[in-house]
């Protein structure tokens, strides 16, 4: 035996060796997966199959959609766009444009601001973005807003440790009174607004400029039926409180706005619609002396966040 040994080691050449496997095989293969991890285990099967639901039915936070790119047009609305701080994509500006006080304002807006994009086109060209609206050379491209899903401004205030102050638009078309909402919400703490998909105004460049900046901080949910979505409210305790001139409640009496709530707020001429009307667990009314027959959507907000903020403090 020794001296077959002696033999293969003067046998000169490369020797036929393992390559490393053996070394290799002896290493461990560290800790034991998971159950949940090992595939063929009942438990692996079991987390698949969860995975594959939640890919089927993704979690409704952050899906409210988007609106429509906006165009604003004419030189005043531009500059007041950009001085509201309005979102914006792209100013264009025409070529060979008699460069005034307000071309040079909104040029020199859109450069402090950063991150819009600058274009010259010709005046064809801005009269078809425009479908032949009065331009007077300068055009704004504002982006899609982007929605919030109804159940993230209750989420919001969960988060916080806070009882949830939405308000929701029913039937208010005109921007102006979604934006002025928009900025009470924020001046009084609430957590939102809610507004139905069609026949309801939405955020535009005039809903921005009304907000006064608030839109940026504040955000805007959309649904596409606002009975049912005030009906998920109130099966979360949410309280859903409707103004009405003939509500069996005066504002300040309603010991409800102390808690979790969604107050709804109907149009000025036509005020809250039947089925939303009969969805309130209370409708509440505000005193006028003065004999007005109604106001509009964002001062009667204003003023019932005004009473749930006292109230809460």
């Amino acid at each position: 035996m020794a001296a077959n040994n002696r033999r293969m080691s003067g046998k000169k050449g490369a020797q036929v060796g393992s390559g490393g496997q053996r070394r290799r095989g002896l290493e461990g293969k560290g800790p034991t997966p998971p159950a949940e991890m090992r595939k063929g285990h009942k438990k692996n099967r079991v987390a698949n199959s969860k995975a594959k639901q939640a890919v089927r039915r993704p979690v409704a936070r952050g899906r409210g959609g988007k609106g429509t790119s906006e165009m604003v047009v004419g030189r005043n609305p531009v500059v007041e766009a950009l001085r509201e701080g309005v979102p914006a994509v792209t100013l264009y500006v025409q070529q060979f444009i008699d460069n005034d006080e307000r071309v040079r304002e909104a040029l020199q807006l859109v450069a402090d601001r950063g991150g819009v994009h600058l274009m010259e086109a010709p005046r064809p060209e801005l009269d078809r973005m425009t479908n032949g609206l009065n331009h007077q050379g300068v055009v704004l491209q504002v982006p899609p807003y982007e929605y919030a899903h109804p159940e993230d401004l209750a989420g919001a205030a969960y988060d916080e440790g806070q009882d949830p102050l939405i308000v929701a638009l029913d039937g208010v078309t005109d921007p102006r009174n979604l934006g002025a909402a928009v900025r009470s919400v924020s001046a009084f703490g609430g957590h939102g607004v809610l507004v139905p998909e069609r026949r309801a105004a939405g955020m535009t460049a005039g809903a921005w400029k009304s907000s006064a900046g608030t839109a940026a901080r504040t955000p805007v949910a959309r649904c596409t039926n606002l009975t049912r979505a005030l009906e998920a409210y109130k099966k979360q305790g949410i309280a859903v409180v409707g103004l009405a001139a003939d509500g069996e409640h005066e504002v300040g009496e309603l010991a409800a706005l102390g808690g979790p709530v969604v107050i709804v707020v109907g149009s000025e001429g036509k005020g809250l619609s039947r089925l939303v009307g009969e969805t309130c667990d209370y409708r509440v009314r505000i005193p006028m002396p003065g004999g007005a027959e109604s106001l509009n959507a964002g001062v009667a907000a204003g003023i019932v966040l005004y009473e749930a903020a006292r109230r809460r403090a």
